[in-house]
């Protein structure tokens, strides 16, 4: 799709995502806090800052000085490049990393640093002019009114993932399965190490430079039985607290470059990683969970590749019902994905999830020996979104 951009390996991170209210990153401009932290973890993978000549960022909440976006985080980096704010709700993360390569393959930048945060606690309230209502003004909590309402289809994210559950029958038994299988895999690769080579943990500091506390990790992830998943209450359809994620805060930070700068700023420069395609599509109201599917249906249609081509197959599932749904419209074994954890336990940032979720797919897809990864999710207004990568060495 992009012939001429590449990722280059290694030259990423991502934060811990502890869960909103729960961590330091509650109480700080989360836009600094992810300049600097790109900053830290640039630092860290020995890529000198002077090399970026572009920045994209991404984030869905808004946060004080956002209308500086890219330029005044590219500062709390310590680099002065241009660049630009974008956001699709929780599809951000991998649609920043496709504008990052656009903007590679136009010949317009060489080296793009693709950074995407967010921070749901604390979310701000808007006071917005509205001449058609009573009062004049509306207000809107941002985390807690969008997520409790589409004004598409007036109905809170959870029904879509009821509505959904409904439409192709799901058993809660099966979805209760699928979940402790997304705990043991998450913990599993916990245990093992496997984290350590793109988590990074990082250091809150205050206004001051006072040190307010550590990100080291997924603060409020517990392990969860079987047992404990069918003992909870349903709220909808095929859904319990445990079957769908929570709201969380966080960063993560990859670069997009050209081939040559790819194998000069890579530690592992042998190993040359594209981007084979994507795809978009919009499926009816109140169906998000259902979108991925569809949109991976698209892009295997597109590509002429076929689920048996996938080394690794992970995706942004807000609902465990996205990958029940997933597995039965591809006929594809839910329990052959999301093998290094996935955003249904280590929770839900919004902006730069789906960009955790590629990071991660990407470094399964070194320890495979290469191959083809997709990676897919959804987003708000029954969105999906796919890409597919190809790592060769």
């Amino acid at each position: 799709m992009y012939p001429d951009a590449r990722i280059p390996y290694g030259t990423w991170g991502s934060s811990y995502f502890p869960a909103w209210q729960s961590s330091p990153l509650a109480e700080v401009n989360i836009g600094q806090f992810a300049g600097e932290a790109m900053g830290r973890i640039m630092g860290l993978r020995r890529v000198p800052l002077g090399e970026l000549d572009y920045l994209v960022i991404g984030s869905t909440v808004p946060w004080h000085w956002k209308f500086w976006n890219a330029t005044v985080v590219a500062s709390c980096m310590g680099r002065r490049v241009p660049g630009f704010q974008m956001e699709q709700a929780c599809a951000t993360g991998l649609q920043a990393i496709l504008l990052a390569a656009a903007q590679v393959q136009a010949g317009a930048s060489e080296a793009v640093g693709v950074l995407t945060f967010d921070r749901t606690s604390d979310s701000p309230v808007g006071v917005f002019p509205e001449r058609r209502a009573h009062r004049r003004t509306e207000v809107i909590s941002d985390v807690w009114d969008n997520f409790g309402f589409d004004p598409a289809t007036g109905k809170a994210m959870i029904a879509s993932a009821g509505h959904v559950a409904r439409k192709h029958r799901l058993d809660r038994r099966e979805v209760d399965e699928l979940t402790a299988c997304r705990y043991e895999q998450y913990f599993r690769t916990r245990r093992s190490g496997f984290m350590d080579r793109y988590m990074v943990p990082l250091e809150v500091l205050s206004v001051q430079g006072r040190a307010m506390g550590g990100i080291t990790e997924d603060t409020g992830v517990k392990e969860l039985s079987l047992d404990t998943l069918r003992g909870m209450r349903e709220l909808e359809t095929c859904v319990t607290s445990g079957t769908q994620t929570h709201a969380a805060d966080g960063m993560a930070t990859l670069l997009v470059t050209t081939a040559e700068k790819a194998r000069a700023l890579s530690p592992r420069p042998e190993i040359a990683i594209t981007l084979v395609g994507k795809a978009e599509v919009r499926v009816a109201p109140a169906c998000m969970p259902e979108a991925p599917a569809m949109a991976v249906k698209a892009l295997l249609q597109r590509t002429g590749l076929r689920m048996a081509d996938m080394a690794v197959v992970k995706d942004h599932n807000p609902f465990a019902v996205n990958d029940a749904v997933f597995a039965r419209v591809m006929d594809h074994d839910w329990r052959r994905m999301n093998n290094t954890g996935s955003p249904l336990v280590w929770g839900h940032p919004q902006g730069p999830t789906l960009t955790r979720v590629t990071i991660e797919a990407l470094e399964e897809a070194v320890d495979l020996g290469g191959g083809h990864v997709l990676v897919f999710g959804c987003a708000a207004g029954d969105v999906g979104i796919a890409a597919l990568f190809n790592v060769n060495g």
